[in-house]
């Protein structure tokens, strides 16, 4: 088993889609250019959690066959791309099932300062430890309520960054970013916490938005076993890479400030 992160912008996503550049199909090639798990297009992956176009990840987690030592084996995946960074690994049985994580963890970060974080809590703490899938997932069109487990949603502020942390031992598609969304009504004054309560009990249907994708990270998949070997360092082209991202966040702020409202407008042309 294998721990893996990703900038998921510029991916159309964690599944293989036909002209589309994906996460997974990024490892196939890479893999099969590598002789792991076979040379063949059915080389066996499963992943922990299937992102979505735009989603980045922090920890996912993978399984993969290979006889290769597991400090060689992360040195050469590594090597497959510069946005796809691998972590760590660890031996598995055979049968053991990626998908069988104890709990999942997601970070959505928000613009905004600390002053923000308990009015936040206080929406989320409103939808307890189960929400109905029907208003807070996609393509759940069940006459019954269909919950879902939450272990807890907690909204922080580190003196940098405010993100809603949302964990639970699995999640449908899409349910992070209305569980953002909705708090974000609710925050705004758009809907009251006591519809958003509702829905999550069942007792009515919400057609919530879709939050962005791009402030979403899978931060981490946790399982009952601990990884055997660590990556405490990206490779060189890993660090250009993340060298390049930090540079573009710098400049985005100044780029804001040039092209938004009060800049002037665009210079004169000639």
């Amino acid at each position: 088993m294998i721990q893996f992160g990703y900038d998921g912008r510029g991916f159309g996503g964690w599944a293989r889609q036909p002209g589309r550049t994906t996460v997974e199909g990024t490892l196939r090639d890479g893999l099969r250019r590598l002789g792991i798990g076979g040379r063949s297009t059915a080389v066996a992956l499963e992943v922990a959690s299937r992102t979505d176009a735009g989603v980045s990840a922090r920890a996912n987690a993978l399984t993969v066959t290979s006889d290769w030592a597991a400090p060689a084996l992360l040195r050469a995946l590594n090597g497959i791309s510069p946005r796809i960074f691998f972590r760590a690994a660890t031996e598995v049985p055979e049968g053991f099932r990626v998908r069988h994580a104890r709990r999942r963890q997601y970070r959505y970060f928000l613009d905004g300062g600390p002053e923000r974080v308990a009015r936040l809590q206080r929406i989320a703490d409103r939808l307890g430890h189960r929400i109905d899938a029907r208003s807070f997932g996609r393509g759940v069109p069940a006459a019954e309520p269909q919950f879902r487990p939450l272990t807890r949603i907690t909204v922080r502020h580190d003196g940098f960054d405010l993100w809603i942390e949302v964990e639970a031992p699995s999640f449908v598609w899409g349910m992070v970013r209305k569980i953002v969304s909705g708090l974000g009504d609710v925050d705004s004054g758009r809907r009251t916490a006591a519809e958003l309560e509702r829905a999550a009990l069942g007792e009515r249907r919400l057609t919530l938005a879709l939050a962005p994708p791009e402030p979403l990270v899978l931060w981490e998949v946790e399982y009952d076993r601990p990884w055997s070997h660590c990556v405490d360092r990206p490779s060189r082209h890993q660090a250009a890479y993340l060298e390049a991202m930090e540079a573009q966040a710098r400049l985005l702020p100044a780029l804001r400030r040039a092209i938004g409202p009060g800049s002037g407008g665009p210079p004169p042309s000639g």
